[in-house]
């Protein structure tokens, strides 16, 4: 589900080529009535004709093809200039010093509206500034009084409130999309929810029941199933209270503790901690993977611990067990076999998201993992640090 105007700039070029085909109008209206004043009139029809062909060709481009407007724009500005400084060939000095250019001021201020369109305020206000100074020139009125001559107000006007009118479109752009997003993933969460709710809680709810009444190898069921169960009514809780924008952000710390399903103590600053989603699901992936390692090989009745740091531009995440460790040469001997699990879920993962992997771990006194990785994407994956393991006998 996606606005129905994918670019947001489309209706400004739409009504700046309106405004561009009146201007034509009006400077053809205006080379009529002054045509006589003119001492090469036959060259100042060919220079309009020049006008109108290019009017009519630039409103076409600009309103059909997004990727030529760049260039359309910057020849918008030369056609401009060599328009204005051609009064000079057919007019003589006492005229072109007292009257507006050939083109017209209106005409002109078209080559202003697309620069403002395209780059906003500043690209507009300096589109302007260069117009009014190409006229000036070209009259020869350099020291003319601003207030007797209204080219440079109007032009820099239209640069300004035509950037803003910008600017203001594509906020407003970006905002809808992001409304928009945030209520379809808002829908999708309530309809799983509902799912999750109908379906799987309630089987969990039965096992559990059915398990803790039959006792034996079926209460260890009970216990698994009490587990999950907790950790989808935690999931569903943290998804409906997290902090979502659009897609583009989440909140790593309740993701994390969805994912641990209250397998390990999980402390965390108590301002959410920002990621973008896909390096967040990261970040909860390996964390999953380092659980269930603890689950298979901590030893029974370990127990894990995990601390969540916002350094600003870094996260570290800590993973603490207090089981029975690992031996030295453990990790190179699985990586021997084809066991690659510690190597590609938890050091490849922090590798891909540019940061490190550090592990200590003593035989009989657990083991810890220390992962620090930048906020924000890594522009190199070939400078991404080597993820480093620290092992003590």
């Amino acid at each position: 589900m996606r606005p129905s105007t994918p670019d947001p700039d489309a209706p400004l070029w739409r009504a700046a080529q309106v405004f561009r085909l009146v201007t034509v109008l009006y400077a053809v209206g205006s080379q009529s009535s002054t045509v006589d004043n003119y001492t090469r009139p036959t060259l100042s029809w060919m220079l309009i004709g020049v006008l109108v062909a290019w009017s009519v060709t630039s409103a076409v481009l600009l309103s059909r093809e997004a990727r030529l407007r760049r260039t359309v724009v910057v020849v918008d500005q030369i056609v401009a200039i060599s328009l204005m400084a051609a009064t000079r060939l057919v007019s003589d000095h006492d005229w072109y010093s007292n009257h507006q250019t050939m083109p017209t001021t209106l005409w002109v201020a078209n080559s202003v509206i697309s620069a403002a369109v395209l780059g906003g305020p500043l690209l507009g206000t300096g589109s302007a500034l260069v117009m009014a100074t190409v006229s000036a020139v070209v009259r020869d009125q350099i020291n003319l009084d601003l207030w007797k001559d209204a080219t440079a107000p109007v032009l820099v006007a239209c640069g300004v409130a035509m950037g803003f009118a910008t600017t203001t479109a594509r906020r407003a752009h970006r905002q809808l999309e992001q409304a928009v997003r945030v209520a379809a993933a808002t829908e999708e969460r309530d309809r799983l929810a509902r799912q999750v709710h109908d379906g799987v809680l309630q089987v969990l709810a039965l096992v559990q029941r059915r398990g803790t009444e039959l006792g034996g190898e079926a209460a260890d069921l009970a216990r698994l199933a009490r587990e999950q169960e907790k950790a989808l009514r935690q999931l569903i809780s943290d998804q409906n209270t997290e902090v979502d924008r659009g897609g583009e952000a989440v909140d790593l710390t309740s993701l994390i503790r969805a994912r641990s399903g209250g397998a390990a103590t999980v402390s965390a600053p108590a301002d959410p901690i920002l990621l973008t989603r896909d390096r967040a699901e990261e970040l909860a992936a390996l964390t999953t993977a380092a659980l269930s390692n603890v689950e298979l090989h901590a030893g029974e009745g370990a127990s894990a611990y995990i601390l969540l740091e916002d350094l600003g531009d870094e996260i570290v995440l800590s993973l603490r067990d207090d089981g029975s460790g690992i031996a030295p040469g453990r990790l190179d001997e699985a990586r021997e076999q084809g066991r690659m699990g510690v190597s590609k879920s938890i050091v490849g993962r922090a590798e891909w998201l540019g940061g490190t992997a550090l592990l200590d771990s003593t035989v009989g006194e657990g083991t810890e993992w220390e992962i620090r990785i930048p906020k924000g994407e890594t522009s190199d994956r070939d400078q991404r640090s080597d993820g480093r393991r620290r092992r003590h006998a």
